[in-house]
């Protein structure tokens, strides 16, 4: 077990998820009206946000963590930190107390038979700044990895300059950089932001990103973002091809990003890297890694689950990935254990509780997961049987 210890910033939240499974399929629109009352069966609290959910995630397999957010001194702050001490007792240590501000919650209203929706307050995390990551933290990591720039204003405004004054703190700190996105609100001011200069001005600091392909391409092609999100007759994870895959990864490596993982749901999840001299530095958490990282493009399928919530199992999908790459683990086992940890987040109603240790992790893949399927073979793409991967 590598001892390489990953710090997660960034975005981070309670969740309050009402019981409303009692609420007849499809009937909610009609039964949410003014003065109306609508029986819940209770509340589930859980953490929400890049931070918890990635950290504890990879907590869970078994790799040192440190977690650094800002909340607020208030109830919500506090049921926050409760939750995430019973991971682990010093696991809240590092969060940043915000004494004039509230912490952030989202209140997730998921009826059956009707999409969910979320009421979101940023609180606390619209003023998270580089000053906020103490620098002896820093020099004890090896991989930095930062989350959700759209939901922190702090982070998107000014062209992301804060978000550059925190990639290049970590990166003089001698750490790997590691960025994972979340979808603008296109109503809200993220909506609205120029994300491709952000992009300009961030990504050349960063090593690894790992965005969801909507994410993708609401960053890079707003416009077939747009074309294929108002068509109701298929979901944008299956309309994309592996061409447009391709396409969009050529212009993320053309940023100087060392590796791109791309997250797709039920059709799996991408990995594109770059070639030889691109590796040569990249912070302590590469360190091991050998050539069979160097210009590779590979897709595993995702490993089949039951489903009972996805909310958070992009998260978990990371920290399977980063933790392969802690471990010096090759890019098929690095995206394997992406594939597996998005699978178990799906199987639980949080995002982490269903990781498990890395080695518990291989000894399921191993002993013979059916995976969905998945044929690329009509795009040009080959299957290795032995490793259970598609490539290019």
């Amino acid at each position: 077990m590598s001892m390489k210890q990953a710090i997660f910033a960034g975005h981070i939240c309670l969740d309050l998820t009402p019981d409303l499974s009692a609420v007849p399929e499809g009937q909610f629109q009609h039964l949410f009206q003014p003065g109306k009352l609508i029986r819940a069966g209770g509340v589930k609290l859980s953490t929400g946000g890049s931070v918890p959910n990635t950290g504890l995630s990879m907590h869970r397999l078994g790799f040192p963590v440190r977690l650094i957010g800002k909340i607020g001194n208030d109830l919500v702050g506090r049921a926050l930190q409760d939750i995430i001490t019973a991971e682990g007792p010093h696991l809240a240590d590092d969060l940043v107390i915000d004494l004039t501000l509230p912490t952030s919650f989202t209140i997730i209203i998921n009826p059956p038979g009707f999409d969910r929706t979320f009421i979101h307050h940023p609180g606390a995390n619209d003023t998270l700044y580089a000053s906020d990551l103490p620098r002896v933290i820093l020099q004890g990591a090896d991989l930095f990895h930062f989350g959700y720039p759209p939901l922190m204003r702090s982070i998107y405004r000014n062209e992301g300059a804060e978000l550059v004054s925190i990639l290049q703190r970590a990166r003089r700190a001698g750490l790997t950089t590691s960025l994972d996105y979340s979808l603008p609100d296109p109503s809200s001011p993220a909506g609205k932001v120029d994300w491709l200069t952000i992009l300009d001005n961030t990504l050349p600091l960063v090593d690894l990103f790992v965005p969801s392909i909507e994410e993708l391409l609401f960053l890079l092609k707003r416009e077939t973002y747009d074309r294929l999100h108002e068509d109701a007759s298929t979901s944008i994870i299956d309309a994309v091809e592996p061409d447009l895959l391709s396409e969009l990864s050529e212009k993320i490596l053309g940023y100087g990003v060392k590796a791109l993982l791309v997250k797709l749901g039920h059709r799996g999840i991408y990995l594109r890297t770059a070639a030889e001299t691109r590796w040569q530095k990249g912070g302590r958490g590469l360190d091991g890694l050998d050539d069979s990282w160097h210009n590779r493009e590979i897709w595993a399928p995702a490993f089949q689950a039951s489903v009972l919530a996805t909310t958070g199992a992009g998260d978990a999908a990371i920290a399977g990935f980063l933790a392969g790459i802690l471990g010096a683990s090759s890019p098929e086992t690095a995206l394997k254990a992406a594939a597996a940890a998005g699978a178990l987040s799906v199987e639980t109603p949080d995002a982490y509780s269903g990781l498990m240790p890395w080695e518990a992790l291989w000894a399921r893949i191993n002993q013979g997961w059916a995976t969905v399927p998945l044929d690329l073979a009509h795009y040009g793409w080959r299957w290795h049987p032995t490793l259970s991967l598609w490539e290019k």
